[in-house]
């Protein structure tokens, strides 16, 4: 059962600075999926690709420009009250007040949906225990460190006990520790049912959490899949390759790799190049030799499996670590 579908959702806005100031931009191009009952489903892509401002529109936050969407079984136009009746939702920012405790943001969020004084307080002691909330429960919001703070945020997104509860960026600007914490709350809440919609840049976040997930740029879905199954389309092994790039030696290597029946496929980025090879630590020595054969010096060489950032490379271009760390 779809929890979620969506048909060529889109949405624009005008833009406020620059030369095309108050030109139409569409943050969202036409975006069409379905996300499964009970599953995390991950929206992967750099600062900017659209992740956020979908993710608003379904949760009702965001008119959409176009388009339709069903979410939790109401069409997301007509039906927007329903939908936010079933619906939990945890922002970049967070929604805690700081110069309230926990105890006190709970009890607030559980009675402006409609909880009793009494149901309330229940809600609040579950979930303080739930998300091991209780030795700073009492104190002001503004004291806690990073990750005490998420733990509220997601605690708050939970109040209503939510059938779909969406993550915008769950973990940005968390310590390790902090962050793996956070990972185990989520799998809990897919493993008590809760169906889980996250966005992030961060690829093991992805990898580790999602068991679906679509990779999002410039506004459109650009891959959608398993990790696995996006990861098993590129196949082999990676070989990045950097090269001293004097005198056109850059474009000579290219052309030079480009023409080796070993190499499967091969892609210019910034820095290096990334090879797509078979049996990688064969073809390793391979591609040594003939570089040090035609005098090309390398700068960094590395051998790895395919990962998400390599899927982000092949579909846009560009590498998903470098775009978001820009």
């Amino acid at each position: 059962m779809n929890i979620i579908e969506t048909h060529d959702l889109r949405k624009s806005f005008k833009s406020r600075e620059g030369k095309g100031k108050g030109q139409l931009v569409e943050a969202v191009q036409g975006v069409s999926m379905k996300v499964e009952k009970g599953e995390i489903f991950g929206f992967l892509g750099p600062n900017g690709a659209g992740k956020t401002t979908t993710l608003r529109m379904l949760s009702t936050l965001l008119q959409p420009t176009s388009g339709e969407a069903k979410v939790v079984g109401f069409d997301l136009q007509t039906h927007a009250g329903k939908i936010r009746e079933k619906i939990g939702y945890v922002s970049q920012a967070g929604g805690a007040d700081t110069h309230s405790s926990a105890v006190e943001n709970l009890m607030l969020q559980a009675q402006l949906y409609g909880m009793s004084k009494q149901n309330a307080k229940q809600r609040t002691d579950e979930l303080i225990q739930t998300l091991q909330l209780d030795t700073f429960a009492t104190r002001l919001a503004k004291t806690y460190s990073g990750g005490q703070k998420r733990r509220l945020d997601l605690a708050l997104g939970m109040v209503n006990k939510p059938d779909l509860l969406f993550l915008d960026e769950p973990t940005t600007g968390l310590d390790p520790q902090s962050r793996a914490h956070l990972w185990e709350e989520v799998r809990k809440l897919r493993e008590n049912g809760t169906t889980v919609f996250l966005t992030t840049h961060y690829l093991d976040e992805a990898d580790a959490l999602a068991d679906r997930l679509a990779i999002m740029d410039g506004g459109k879905i650009v891959s959608e899949g398993t990790p696995n199954s996006l990861k098993q389309q590129i196949a082999g092994d990676v070989v990045t390759l950097g090269v001293i790039a004097q005198n056109g030696e850059k474009e000579r290597a290219f052309s030079v790799l480009r023409s080796q029946t070993y190499v499967r496929e091969i892609l210019d980025g910034a820095d290096a190049f990334q090879l797509y090879v078979e049996r990688g630590e064969e073809t390793l020595p391979a591609i040594l030799r003939l570089m040090d054969s035609e005098g090309l010096k390398v700068s960094k060489v590395s051998l790895a499996r395919p990962s998400l950032d390599d899927v982000f490379l092949r579909q846009t271009g560009r590498s998903l670590r470098e775009t978001s760390a820009n």
